[in-house]
């Protein structure tokens, strides 16, 4: 199944999407995607969906989980990527954390601020818990997974560089594309090789598999959750592979009027324009 968070006529909303409807399945019980997923019901509302639907021309997409918890990223966790930014190997996941108000949706445009002309795209494969857990075991960790999602990781790269911490350039407003929907882990082999590729206007700039992670995603959930019990809506970033535009000579920022997508196989395509904030 899968399902999206929307406004439909300014008013919130989310249910289970199909090809180019959606059945709304918001009430007062469930409001939101993130209250379905905190009582373990989303399964339940989802197999009960029926018509009337809307159709998705007339509503706006809202980012997958609009308000999570906790939002981890995670850095140079594909070998590409870290032989780019000339990053030593670790024996540990990188993190780094998102704010939900830096987040956008699907078809919403990614915002270029005005302090900066360095944005830069970052295609990766969301992980949204469905289960709370502390310390998970990898052997366990699928168990507390709900689905997937894709994610564009937009970075402001000059601000990225003000410190050795990455959060001012990973938290500018309207720069963290989530979207377009939760595709639910029933849909998805437990372990199954993803292709995740990255496109700015038309031209692939980075195209990978899962296979090429360093830490895989039961990896990250037992790291993570070592140190924070993870909670349904909780939402893992998985981290880029190589090809990013700041590494490139000379460097690709994107611009307003510039169209990035980042597709991830058995999920969909995210889709953006740039505009200036």
């Amino acid at each position: 199944m899968r399902f999206i968070s929307y406004l439909y006529q300014d008013q919130p909303g989310w249910g289970l999407a199909n090809a180019d409807s959606v059945v709304p399945l918001h009430s007062p019980t469930y409001p939101t995607l993130l209250s379905a997923l905190r009582a373990g019901q989303l399964a339940a509302l989802g197999a009960q969906a029926a018509a009337p639907a809307l159709a998705q021309a007339d509503i706006r997409f809202l980012p997958v989980i609009p308000a999570p918890g906790k939002i981890f990223c995670v850095g140079h966790n594909y070998e590409e990527h870290r032989i780019e930014t000339a990053r030593d190997k670790t024996q540990h996941p990188l993190l780094f954390m998102r704010v939900p108000d830096s987040q956008t949706a699907h078809l919403q445009p990614i915002l270029l601020p005005a302090e900066s002309s360095q944005l830069d795209y970052e295609g990766e494969i969301a992980v949204v818990i469905g289960k709370a857990g502390r310390r998970i075991r990898e052997q366990d960790a699928w168990e507390h997974v709900a689905g997937y999602s894709a994610y564009n990781d937009g970075s402001i790269r000059d601000w990225q560089r003000h410190t050795l911490q990455f959060t001012a350039g990973k938290n500018f407003s309207g720069t963290g594309a989530f979207g377009p929907w939760l595709v639910t882990r029933d849909e998805i082999a437990d372990g199954a090789e993803l292709t995740l590729e990255t496109r700015l206007n038309g031209e692939v700039m980075q195209h990978t598999t899962t296979a090429s992670m360093i830490f895989p995603i039961p990896v990250l959930i037992n790291y993570i959750s070592t140190f924070t019990t993870l909670e349904p809506g909780d939402v893992i970033v998985t981290g880029t592979p190589g090809g990013v535009g700041a590494k490139r000579n000379p460097p690709v920022w994107m611009k307003p009027g510039d169209r990035v997508e980042v597709e991830v196989s058995q999920v969909g395509i995210l889709a953006n324009t740039i505009a200036p904030d």
